[in-house]
């Protein structure tokens, strides 16, 4: 059996690779490797411009705005590998007897669709299935807008094949599951890491409570060998994907990292996805800084105490100032120090946005300001929904994070872009 794995086009007004892999298509492969099956895999958002530490930037096609975001500003684009460099690799390889399609944001449908309408246009006969988040979230509109035959809901474990078999496949076990960088599916300067899955917090902007319905962090050792294995095969950079990298510390990370200070590898660790301010005490951030981090995102997403009990209450102010002290206390400078505001939440007006860019820079650290994206199916999106805010069936289009604020903030525009250049000046300072 044939299976063909394919990461889609992304549809967006703006898409950087800030150490961007398809981890859960990669798993997928590794479940699929126990079985006596033959798997290949098309990345159509392979990086073409590297950049430092693993990042880098993808190939940019501008195309059609969709209707209904006409009035955006903006350029509309495709990321990724041309249309005809997509054929040319479905054309290599040998007809499949299934394709699976990851997807990741909610607002990135048409990116999918147009993916999977090439391999149709290709594949007539091959039944396509998608999965991920998107899929997971909103298994109704990715059969009815995505031109999908099928979707799987959440991670892959033992269900995926119950799954294949109601199309009619019969997976046959043949070996024990081989990591993806065994299979040969290696194709980044750097690594994602997930040493858990899951949050413990219900942030009601999140949709990782919603994706996962436990939190489980792996065996400390586990991750220590995929880290050394990886190691060896040439890989410096790692970025970790986890939603709570540092809960239950004593259990989890701190063994990793007292491991790899010991080894005295030289590799770089990055945390692109915020950590959680409230388990960062003088330890960790020590830990962290002999051990290798070179990127840190600490999230506060805003400085309202109404706000963040609101949201969830995974921080205050006061426990994200002291972690702050520890981090710089271990070192970490302005340069690797990095701070997620948010701005756009319900009910946070443009003047308390502009009031914590101010505390952030008398904290002396870089600012990333983040737009408030609504996702489907989050505590948030139906209070949204319930308060006449937003319905339930607006175009996922209009949830894209470059579009949400623009439209349903009521911010002066004008004034916010002047903030955002004013934090960029700051951060070049």
């Amino acid at each position: 059996m044939r299976i063909l794995l394919v990461n889609p086009w992304v549809h967006d007004f703006s898409c950087l690779n800030l150490w961007s892999a398809p981890l859960g298509l990669l798993k997928v492969a590794e479940y699929l490797s126990q079985f006596d099956v033959e798997i290949y895999f098309i990345d159509c958002l392979e990086t073409v411009k590297k950049k430092r530490w693993g990042t880098g930037k993808y190939q940019r096609t501008v195309i059609k705005k969709p209707e209904v975001l006409k009035d955006i500003p903006r350029r509309f684009c495709r990321y990724g590998i041309s249309p005809e460099e997509f054929r040319e690799r479905l054309r290599r390889i040998p007809l499949p007897d299934l394709v699976l399609v990851s997807t990741l944001m909610t607002y990135w449908y048409t990116g999918v669709s147009e993916t999977v309408g090439l391999i149709k246009d290709l594949f007539k006969d091959v039944p396509v299935i998608s999965g991920g988040l998107y899929a997971t979230l909103l298994a109704g509109h990715a059969l009815k807008y995505t031109l999908v035959d099928g979707v799987f809901k959440g991670g892959v474990e033992n269900r995926l094949e119950a799954f294949l078999s109601t199309f009619g496949f019969r997976l046959k076990r043949k070996r024990a599951p081989q990591p993806y960088w065994r299979l040969g599916l290696l194709r980044w300067d750097f690594a994602p890491l997930r040493t858990s899955t899951g949050c413990p917090f219900r942030c009601t902007y999140c949709a990782s409570g919603v994706f996962y319905n436990k939190f489980i962090q792996r065996d400390p050792d586990d991750v220590i060998k995929e880290i050394i294995e990886l190691y060896n095969h040439g890989i410096r950079d790692f970025a970790f994907y986890d939603d709570a990298l540092l809960v239950r510390s004593n259990e989890h990370i701190k063994p990793v990292l007292k491991e790899i200070i010991r080894r005295g590898h030289d590799i770089r660790f990055h945390a692109p996805n915020g950590l959680h301010a409230r388990y960062i005490n003088e330890e960790i951030a020590f830990l962290m800084k002999e051990s290798g981090f070179r990127t840190v995102r600490v999230s506060l997403e805003t400085i309202s105490p109404h706000l963040q009990e609101r949201t969830g209450g995974k921080v205050t102010t006061e426990e994200f100032k002291k972690a702050i002290e520890a981090l710089k206390r271990a070192g970490f400078t302005k340069k690797e120090l990095g701070v997620y505001l948010m701005f756009g939440l319900p009910g946070q007006d443009l003047q308390e946005v502009i009031e914590g860019v101010e505390f952030l820079k008398s904290m002396n650290v870089r600012i990333h300001l983040t737009e408030f994206s609504p996702i489907p199916e989050t505590p948030l999106w139906n209070e949204m929904v319930s308060s006449g805010m937003i319905t339930g069936d607006m175009d996922l289009l209009l949830t894209n994070n470059s579009v949400f604020y623009y439209l349903f903030s009521g911010y002066n525009i004008k004034r916010l872009e002047a903030l955002k250049l004013e934090v960029k000046r700051y951060n070049e300072a």
